[in-house]
């Protein structure tokens, strides 16, 4: 189980305002502007301008577009996080990253590769800046 101090950093802008359980199955695409905390399995794609938490026990077969993002279940799908990326010690993720701040815990499961946001915002790919 994740304890309570693992969620200090978050700020109070980012209390979780909605949550899918672990018996919720959810396909196709997220967009929500403030926050979102997964315990279920999810399916499709997330964009958001706000803050996502993949819970421990989640299943994510998404790319995701979010201004920060902790992930402390399962990922698979590239994350793109404006702000930062956090990934606690039972974290796996299956894809690539772009992000401004990255941290990880000992134990995390990385498959992929990752590229720091300059800090404009900006990113390149395939040779052009692109604004996130």
């Amino acid at each position: 189980m994740l304890r309570k101090n693992e969620y200090e950093e978050i700020k109070e802008a980012e209390k979780v305002n909605t949550v899918l359980s672990e018996t919720t199955s959810f396909n196709g695409v997220m967009r929500f502007n403030t926050s979102l905390k997964i315990n279920g399995t999810f399916k499709g794609e997330i964009i958001s301008s706000g803050f996502l938490i993949i819970g421990e026990k989640a299943v994510v077969n998404a790319n995701i577009k979010a201004n920060s993002v902790i992930i402390a279940g399962e990922v698979k799908g590239d994350v793109i996080a404006n702000e930062r990326l956090e990934m606690l010690s039972t974290g796996r993720l299956y894809g690539n990253i772009k992000t401004k701040k990255l941290k990880m815990a000992d134990g995390v499961i990385f498959e992929g590769s990752c590229e720091m946001i300059k800090p404009s915002g900006t990113f390149e790919t395939k040779g052009q800046a692109q604004n996130q």
